[in-house]
């Protein structure tokens, strides 16, 4: 197939480039005005139709003279603007008004732009300037044009609400037409949620005052919304407005898309951390397990004891061996105690929310990790404590476990095993001469080589054997401790140990609570009637001896309790386990907050650990006292009597 070719013209019909000397006489003729700036900002050129408007020569506006000329209330902003886009070298727009060579004052909108040199270096900025009072029809059209002609989003705007003239850019960028825009207030296009700021802004344009930094969101013909940023001057005695607009929706775009990936990075981070968390719960996992069934192998033994004896034995046997079945009990109790602190650590530790920041007392959080930790240590080193008090600090608990724990492991796993007679890791507390909390984790292992050092805190980085540890340890610790404001510090020499130093800022001394907790009498006011739902009948008969000075009613079914108040039984309080089958105790509350809205304050939540995300957000919402188990009896009849008290009151 031929080809057609497009019919050429000789090099004589082409037309030719402007020379420069044209382009400049078409710059000075310009009915538009225009200038020209240095590298530094000042302003070299002015054309015919700058001078005329201003009636000044142009050694008077040359440089920064032309700053005279605009309004006193206008000339800081005005130059500060003109300065902050000269160091950012992007171009601009203002909005300010200009002295006419009569007098009187003009709203102007004046753009610029950035020019290079030959070798492509920054060598100024050219710009124009439209004055907006020019929209007058009976001024020439030449000014009308430049107005028309203008990128910019431009308008002029009546007191009374409405537009009075928009340029081309408005329809091409939202599909209204001018009459359209024109036809209704303004401020019904603009989204519902700007409203307010928008309204705040005119008004202060029809005090006198000018306007800059305004954005809001304007709706296109198709049901979208485009971003905008206004600079505004106000003309009070012929009630108009003189506005540039600029469309920032990209950039908003932008903002939106970078503060969505910033919290998934955020959420990556906290994910990260507790998945290092679980690791080392699972590099306890035996040593824990050997520290709950040594205390568990005597509790039960002693809890078979004491049921043989009590069995077989006559009351003058009782009487006679009512001290060692006494022994046997305590025991029992401390065995429970150890059991109870480990499965604290434990809930405390596997806690996957996000970080919360609350006054923290470093003592028992050093202790839960010193507890979690045995396992790992007892065949390394001997623990030592050199514990000095320390102030409140605000922590996540959870976290700042995880530090410690990380630590603790970190030391013992720089000592071989079966070194304990010889081996140590010291754990001191203290207050530096900046009143910092100071915790410090020493060892005798190992230590880390000089050139080593200023890797430790790198993710993935580790001097452990493969398979042992994912090299986050440090990086996640580094990272939790300053976020909470505070600092560590690695200090060791290879063959002599290692020393890690954790600095954390005390809390603030008004978040600090003072008042000792009233000392409070028993109820004086006789037996309560008191309700137990507890799918663990053991844990039910263990409350109904617990509060023996009570009428308890014991029952293992969340449906019959709510059964039983809809029967009109009522109770001055109920004792509820969370998690239950069938029913919850969640859902008894849902049931009796909808049904019985006044029983609803008298449920107390027995917890063994709320191990699902609703549970944990349950009691986190809810105003309601709960009771984490295993509980104490003491603690167990204290809280009753507090609560009846308040009832009471």
């Amino acid at each position: 197939m031929a080809r057609i070719e497009p019919p050429q013209k000789a090099a004589s019909e082409l037309p030719s480039a402007p020379k420069l000397e044209e382009f400049r006489a078409w710059v000075e003729r310009s009915p538009g005005m225009m200038w020209r700036s240095g590298a530094d900002g000042a302003r070299t050129y002015f054309n015919a139709a700058w001078l005329a408007f201003t009636g000044r020569p142009f050694a008077a506006e040359a440089g920064w003279g032309w700053l005279d000329a605009v309004h006193p209330d206008d000339v800081h902003t005005c130059h500060a603007r003109y300065l902050e886009h000269l160091e950012q070298r992007r171009p601009f727009e203002l909005v300010y008004r200009l002295r006419r060579a009569d007098g009187s004052y003009r709203a102007v909108v004046d753009r610029g732009a950035p020019y290079e040199d030959e070798d492509g270096a920054f060598a100024g900025f050219a710009g124009s300037c439209v004055d907006a009072d020019a929209l007058d029809p009976a001024l020439p059209s030449g000014t009308r044009d430049f107005f028309e002609m203008s990128l910019d989003h431009l308008i002029v705007a009546g007191f009374d609400g409405y537009l009075k003239r928009v340029n081309p850019s408005w329809t091409r960028t939202l599909g209204w037409s001018a009459e359209e825009l024109m036809s209704r207030p303004s401020v019904e296009f603009v989204h519902p949620d700007d409203r307010a700021a928008t309204l705040a802004g005119r008004k202060r344009l029809t005090s006198g005052d000018h306007l800059g930094g305004l954005v809001n969101r304007y709706a296109s013909k198709d049901g979208t919304y485009r971003w905008f940023e206004w600079r505004s001057v106000a003309d009070p005695e012929r009630g108009l407005v003189y506005a540039a607009a600029r469309d920032v929706t990209e950039q908003k775009n932008t903002e939106a898309r970078l503060a969505k990936a910033t919290e998934r990075q955020e959420l990556l981070q906290r994910q990260l951390i507790f998945a290092e968390r679980m690791a080392s719960v699972g590099t306890l996992a035996a040593g824990v397990a050997h520290e709950i069934n040594n205390p568990l192998a005597f509790v039960a033994a002693n809890a078979a004891m004491i049921v043989e004896e009590l069995d077989r034995a006559t009351g003058e046997q009782l009487r006679e061996r009512a001290e060692e079945l006494r022994e046997m009990a305590r025991d029992v109790q401390m065995g429970a105690e150890r059991i109870r602190k480990i499965v604290r650590a434990l809930k405390t530790f596997s806690r996957a929310e996000e970080q919360k920041l609350s006054l923290t007392e470093v003592g028992p959080v050093l202790e839960l990790a010193i507890n979690m930790t045995q396992g790992e240590v007892r065949h390394r080193a001997q623990l030592t404590r050199d514990f000095r008090a320390l102030p409140p600090v605000l922590a996540d608990e959870a976290r700042l476990g995880q530090v410690f724990v990380n630590l603790i492991v970190n030391a013992a796993q720089a000592i071989p095993e079966g070194t304990s007679d010889t081996s140590e890791i010291r754990i001191a507390t203290f207050v530096d001469d900046a009143e910092r909390a100071v915790i410090e984790v020493h060892d005798n292992g190992a230590g880390i080589p000089a050139h080593l050092l200023d890797r430790v805190f790198d993710p993935f980085f580790t001097t452990k054997p493969v398979g042992t540890g994912t090299g986050l340890g440090l990086y996640i610790c580094h990272n939790i401790v300053t976020s909470m404001g505070g600092q560590v510090v690695v200090e060791s020499a290879e063959g002599r140990g290692t020393c890690v130093r954790v600095l954390l800022t005390p809390a603030p001394a008004d978040s600090r609570s003072t008042d000792a907790p009233a000392a409070r009498t028993p109820a004086s006011s006789g037996r309560a009637r008191v309700l137990v739902v507890d799918d663990e009948p053991s844990v039910g008969s263990a409350l109904r001896r617990v509060l023996a000075d009570h009428d308890v009613t014991v029952l293992t079914s969340a449906r019959e309790g709510l059964a039983l108040l809809v029967s009109g039984e009522r109770f001055d309080l109920i004792l509820s386990d969370v998690m239950m089958p069938d029913m919850s105790g969640m859902d008894l509350y849902e049931q009796v907050a909808l049904r019985f809205p006044e029983v609803a304050p008298s449920i107390v939540f027995l917890s063994g650990g709320a191990f699902t995300a609703a549970g944990a957000e349950f009691l986190e919402r809810v105003t309601n006292p709960h009771i984490e188990k295993p509980f104490e009896a003491g603690q167990v009849r204290d809280l009753v009597t507090r609560l009846l008290e308040d009832r009471a009151d």
